[in-house]
């Protein structure tokens, strides 16, 4: 059995001259671009995105509709809540006592 046998620059560099013209022939080959078929394509794919962004549309105007209807229905479903009274402004005081308070429960947890 013969042993393999690396191919040398040259040999390189013409398989890919010919590999390179081989392709530019395919794609000379090619036939040429029916402009009828491409606006055809075109129209047809205009028309689908206007059917879909006009679905989504209409999705939208579901959505918001059901959340008018609902915050429509909310008030009349829950009685009215009162006003909840401003509470003052807690004095400096009252901030150390609630930290300290908070401090001492985590080391009691802790233990």
């Amino acid at each position: 059995m013969a042993s393999y046998k690396e191919p040398s620059f040259q040999e390189r560099t013409a398989l890919a001259r010919e590999t390179r013209a081989k392709a530019l022939k395919q794609l000379a080959e090619r036939p040429a671009v029916d402009e009828a078929l491409v606006a055809q394509r075109q129209a047809a794919r205009l028309a689908r995105e206007a059917a879909e962004a006009e679905k989504r549309a209409a999705r939208k105007a579901a959505i918001l509709q059901a959340k008018a209807d609902k915050a429509a229905a909310a008030p009349a479903l829950a009685p009215p809540e009162p006003a909840p009274a401003e509470a003052p402004a807690p004095t400096e005081a009252e901030l150390k006592a609630a930290r300290d308070a908070r401090y001492a429960a985590r080391k009691h947890r802790k233990r």
